[in-house]
């Protein structure tokens, strides 16, 4: 069973070593609750997708700014103008891969969702653990996102090493957009609304 610890400051550290040796945990987003892992550990990865039963899906990636999500991704400008406009929040950009990661985690489509999460404590516990980490929903894929760490134990507790309770999350999943050439595509709306008029001029 899964090592439960109040989400804080004081419990980062334990979470980045979960991380670090290649173990998966649960966090507390901006939005919803996460499974999180090292996006470059190609046994972690493998390991998430077996505890969410997920089918061939690309995995999205939390960053600790727009510094790691560049290196990830190549930001144009207009990728750019939106991560400025919207970041940090739950907004996903999926644009061009620019690094080299686990093919489970892009499915061989040459492109990445990356995020900053508004959570300046999210933020810090992606930056202790190397500035990315997998920012999928903690819950068994075709099921509702998990709001509490309850909820996310009942649906994974046995496949994971640690969760982090950070009470009960209010919000929606984030918006997807994918940028293509100068314009928006919304793959999914979620907790902001954007359409094709927001894009940045």
């Amino acid at each position: 069973m899964a090592i439960q610890l109040k989400f804080s400051e004081s419990s980062l550290d334990e979470a980045s070593r979960v991380v670090v040796r290649g173990g998966l945990i649960v966090y507390p987003t901006d939005t919803v609750y996460g499974l999180g892992c090292d996006p470059r550990n190609e046994d972690a990865v493998g390991r998430l997708f077996s505890a969410k039963r997920r089918e061939a899906k690309p995995i999205p990636i939390m960053c600790d700014g727009f510094e790691s999500a560049s290196k990830l991704v190549a930001m144009s400008s207009l990728a750019s103008e939106l991560a400025e406009r919207f970041w940090p929040g739950a907004l996903t950009i999926v644009a061009p891969l620019a690094t080299e990661l686990p093919s489970l985690i892009h499915q061989g489509t040459g492109t990445l969702g990356v995020r900053v999460p508004g959570s300046s404590l999210c933020r810090m516990l992606v930056a202790k653990c190397g500035g990315v980490l997998t920012g999928t929903s903690a819950n068994v894929s075709g099921r509702g996102p998990c709001r509490t760490a309850p909820e996310a134990e009942r649906e994974l507790g046995r496949a994971v090493d640690l969760i982090l309770d950070g009470g009960r999350l209010a919000n929606t999943e984030s918006t997807v957009v994918r940028v293509t050439g100068d314009g928006i595509e919304v793959l999914r709306q979620g907790a902001i609304r954007v359409t094709e008029k927001d894009r940045p001029r």
